[in-house]
């Protein structure tokens, strides 16, 4: 019997489950895919948003500014990547009322040192914009994050205060029992709780559902985006947006954590909660989008991929209880990345008042050093580490300059990776340029010897997704 499972190993379930696990309980993470962070926290645009667009007295407009102050502090006790570079709101001729109304809404809001520019101090800070913006919202509070770092480094930490982490459960029955629930997993696999968080992301109101919660649903959007080469990272230093519509804050163009450029999303309403295409004219749409507002763009990509955001029937976020001892939170879309430090400081209050936690355990983790790190060392620190483990001086991604020293320790800290995909989302290695071109075959060999299996049993991103179908030359050694 369990005291607590949260179900989704997105950000918000692992930062819960961060929260939650320097309680005296016994907690479960339950995922439905084959690593953490592979739904939307995986495949956003990393944007800690400063808090100004969010409807006034909406939940969004409160658990963003409250997540946006909490950041900073949480990434870096959590070892995650995290910058306050701001960001700028740019308008052109006729966008100056918009502008001055998302001001004050973001006065209203509470986000601090908020600030209307006109074209030339737009252009001082931001000389790549386009010429023809004529004012812009600066915000200077708002920052980039990695967000995948952020929730496998937040369920790292619960995992060594004990908390314990399934994959391939995707919840398909919940019953109530006298003591609580009884989870049933397609997988086969059953698990008794006394308490459940909601945390399941784009089928949140599915989980909700089965305990008799249909008040609300939620609707895949999708946004395409391209990344591209850190060659182009400096082309601007903020993050830009356009004025927003009802679809969304528009065609961003920002730097990201790790130095690249990132582009996009498109947004688009689907129906299919597995729907991560690409097409060609969503990606043509990204590009002439980021254009408009940075005509220097080059078109320098290095890959491009498709987020799914989970938008709730209400326009808000939803977080409510669904049943006794059942706290749902749905419709997590944008703002939901920023909100999330202070989602899980809210289930964390109410799981408190309702005695579900109580007393601190006696020791207990609150940090974790960065899982990618040798390339941020002095020469010095660098030999040092060297010294006592020669692992760390073997480069194997030489895009991103991860080390087999690094790969190694993805493979053996919680929570450990198993596929190809899971190793880059952890290290970055093939994360660069060649996307994986010269070191995924000794990552896949890392991962082969690590879990005793086949070269070519070695998956790529969950069941099935094998890299290689055989040998054509030469014998195991």
């Amino acid at each position: 019997m369990y005291d607590i499972i949260i179900i989704g190993g997105g950000v918000v379930g692992a930062l819960c489950a961060e929260a939650l696990s320097k309680y005296d309980a016994k907690i479960l993470l339950l995922e439905a895919s084959y690593d953490l962070a592979a739904g939307a926290t995986g495949a956003n645009s990393g944007i800690v948003h400063a808090g100004f667009d969010a409807k006034t007295g909406s939940l969004k407009a409160k658990f963003n500014v409250r997540g946006a102050e909490l950041m900073p502090a949480l990434c870096k006790r959590l070892g995650a990547g995290y910058k306050n570079n701001g960001s700028l709101v740019i308008g052109f001729s006729g966008d100056e009322e918009q502008l001055a109304e998302l001001y004050a809404r973001g006065v209203e809001n509470g986000v601090k040192e908020l600030a209307l520019l006109g074209k030339e101090e737009l252009h001082k800070i931001e000389p790549n914009v386009s010429p023809d913006a004529v004012a812009a919202l600066y915000a200077p509070t708002a920052g980039i994050v990695c967000p995948y770092s952020l929730a496998i480094a937040a369920a790292g930490v619960a995992m060594d205060n004990g908390t314990e982490l399934e994959y391939n459960c995707r919840v398909t029955g919940i019953e109530k029992t006298e003591k609580g629930y009884k989870v049933g997993c397609e997988n086969g696999k059953f698990f008794e709780t006394k308490y459940i968080i909601n945390c399941a992301g784009l089928h949140s109101d599915d989980i909700a559902a089965l305990v008799g919660d249909t008040s609300f649903t939620v609707t895949p959007r999708r946004g395409e985006y391209i990344l591209l080469d850190r060659t182009q990272g400096g082309t601007v230093s903020h993050t830009v947006f356009v004025c927003p519509s009802a679809m969304g804050k528009g065609i961003l163009v920002s730097p990201t954590f790790d130095g690249n450029l990132i582009l996009g999303p498109t947004s688009e309403n689907v129906t299919d909660k597995e729907d991560k295409k690409t097409t060609y004219e969503g990606l043509q749409k990204v590009l002439e989008g980021a254009r408009r507002s940075v005509p220097g763009v080059r078109a320098a990509a290095i890959t491009s991929f498709t987020g799914l955001r989970a938008v709730g029937s209400t326009g808000d976020f939803i977080i409510r209880k669904s049943a006794d001892n059942f706290l749902t939170f749905a419709g997590i879309e944008s703002p939901g990345l920023s909100s999330a430090p202070a989602l899980a400081e809210y289930a964390e209050q109410t799981l408190l008042s309702d005695g579900a936690v109580s007393k601190k355990k006696d020791c207990y983790k609150t940090e974790r050093r960065p899982a990618k790190f040798m390339s941020e060392l002095s020469f010095d620190e660098k030999n040092e580490y060297i010294k006592k483990d020669p692992a760390y001086g073997r480069i194997v991604c030489r895009c991103e300059e991860v080390t087999e020293g690094e790969i190694r320790d993805a493979l053996i800290n919680n929570p450990p990776a198993k596929t190809l995909d899971a190793v880059k989302r952890r290290v970055r290695a093939g994360m660069g340029r060649c996307q994986g071109g010269f070191c995924s075959p000794v990552v896949i060999g890392m991962i082969a010897d690590r879990l005793g299996i086949p070269y070519e049993r070695v998956e790529k991103c969950g069941e099935g997704s094998y890299i290689t179908t055989g040998r054509t030359k030469g014998d195991v050694k």
